[in-house]
Formats: structure tokens, C-alpha cells, sequence
């Protein structure tokens, strides 16, 4: 399979209408049914059921989908990380959550420097669901992720700590005078909804709350009274004056992973991994 048979059928895939896919892609209709049919004809399975009004993937479809996503980014890493390597300034790039782990990412920057072969780590703080996409395209060698909120699927990772979640609450707010609080008491609180953050898709789940993408905006409308946040517990450190924090008990409890590509040879990721897993 050719690269650019893989972005026709994933354009069609997600329009599931040939027209659609054709404008996006810039080409004529004609042309991109007769390389989908191509390429049915070669894998000899059926990729999409047509019909009047466009089109629905087959089985074999949906499993093409999943697998050429993967492939272009593949690719699309492939290009980045043979450009920087022509820089010849070797370095790492690091993607974590902005404001999440800052702690551990302090550590492990200063424990990594000191190391004899270390090189320069670039650090990225990016919103919440886009560490997993710039691992998978290239545009970071190692990645801070947590679990359940992030996936390490198709990644090589190692676990650094597991912590309990609070709730960040405005100070003064009658629940922060508790010694701790389930989920239930934080469902609807007046004046105080739970933001929303990203899925992985980039769209937000439905709700009355603020859309956010970081865990500083949130501190923000935590303090103005507007929100209220459960967060790991480590987030403690960065709270400031009128910000009160309280433990929730059936919150699941966050692990910190630290990932990167199964296929990377690195020796100075490698050393990192290292230093990462010793803290």
C-alpha cells in the first residue's frame, strides 16, 4: 500500500461520502473511487459499503482506519526526527501536561543534567490530550502520561508513582471544612460546576461546565469562585492563597507514567527513562 492510497481512504473513511473526501483532498471524485477500488481489489476485501446517500465502513474498514492513522503518524514522525537529527545538536524533547507533575518534572530535569552523556532536554508543556498525539507524530521523543486519563497504548512506558485525587475548592466554600468528600457531594454544586476537559478527538463531552485545557486555567476559575477541580494530589504544591484542597475517596487514583516510542534506540532517552524510574 502507497502512503497516499492510505490518506484517500482515510479522508473517505471519516467523511464516509466520496464527494466530501474528494473536496478535502483537493482532487476529483473519479480518480479517488477508482483508487479506493484499487486497493479493495488488491487487499481483496471490501472497505466500505456504498450506497445512495455515501458510505459505511466494513469490519475491514474500521481495522484500515485504526491501522493507517497509525501508519501516518509513523511516517509523519519518521520525517520529523530525520530532519532534527540533521540540526547536529542532539537533544531530547520532553512533552508533560502544563501544570501537571511539576514536582517529578523538576526532579528529573535536574537529575538528568547532572548525568555524564546527558544532553538537552527541550521541554514542551502542552494542554490536556496532546502529549499522546505529538509522541505519535514525532513531535516529542518522551512523554509524561496519566493513567486513566492518558493511553499508552502503542508506546513503551514505565510507571513512576501512583497518587490519591483531591478536590480544589475556593476558600471559604462550606465543603472545605470537611475532612473529606466522595464525588457525589462535588455533582452539581451550585455556582461551582466540574470543567470539561478535551477527549482525545479534540471535542468535549456535553455539560454546564467551563471548557478548559490546562490545569492552570482551571486554578484560575477555581479562584474566581467559578469551577471546582479534582486533581492528583501532588497538584497541592502549586496551589496559592484561596485555593483549598480536600481528599476524595472514591476518586480514581492517578499513576504518572513516563513514554516513549517501542521503537526508539536512544541512548540519551534511554538514560533519561533511567533517571526517571530511580526517582
Amino acid at each position: 500500500m502507497e502512503t497516499r492510497e492510505l490518506r484517500y481512504f482515510i479522508a473517505v473513511a471519516e467523511e464516509l461520502h466520496f464527494g466530501r473526501a474528494a473536496q478535502r483532498l483537493g482532487i476529483a471524485q473519479p480518480p479517488l473511487s477508482r483508487a479506493i477500488s484499487q486497493l479493495e481489489r488488491r487487499l481483496g476485501v471490501p472497505l466500505l459499503e456504498r450506497t445512495s446517500r455515501g458510505a459505511t465502513l466494513t469490519d475491514a474498514g474500521s481495522v484500515l482506519l485504526r491501522e493507517a492513522r497509525a501508519v501516518l503518524d509513523a511516517v509523519a514522525a519518521a520525517e520529523r526526527r530525520t530532519v532534527r537529527a540533521a540540526t547536529g545538536t542532539p537533544t531530547l524533547v520532553l512533552v508533560a501536561k502544563a501544570g501537571a507533575s511539576s514536582e517529578l518534572l523538576a526532579k528529573l530535569l535536574d537529575a538528568y543534567a547532572v548525568e555524564p552523556d546527558a544532553i538537552t532536554v527541550d521541554v514542551i508543556l502542552s494542554g490536556v490530550a496532546e502529549q499522546e498525539r505529538m509522541l505519535r507524530e514525532g513531535q516529542a521523543d518522551v512523554a509524561l502520561l496519566h493513567l486513566p486519563f492518558d493511553s499508552t497504548a502503542g508506546f513503551d512506558s514505565e510507571d513512576l508513582g501512583t497518587e490519591d485525587q483531591v478536590a480544589i475548592l475556593p476558600a471559604g466554600h462550606p465543603l472545605t471544612g470537611r475532612p473529606h468528600l466522595l464525588m457525589a457531594d462535588l455533582a452539581d454544586l451550585p455556582g461551582l460546576p466540574m470543567p470539561r476537559w478535551p477527549r482525545r478527538d479534540g471535542t468535549y463531552p456535553d455539560g454546564a461546565g467551563p471548557q478548559v485545557t490546562t490545569h492552570t486555567q482551571v486554578l484560575q476559575l477555581v479562584s474566581l469562585g467559578r469551577a471546582c477541580m479534582v486533581a492528583p494530589e501532588s497538584c497541592r504544591t502549586q496551589l496559592h492563597e484561596g485555593l483549598v484542597a480536600v481528599p476524595v475517596l472514591d476518586a480514581p487514583r492517578v499513576t504518572t507514567v513516563i513514554a516513549w516510542p517501542p521503537h526508539s534506540r536512544s541512548r540519551a532517552l534511554a538514560a533519561l527513562v533511567r533517571t526517571a524510574t530511580r526517582l
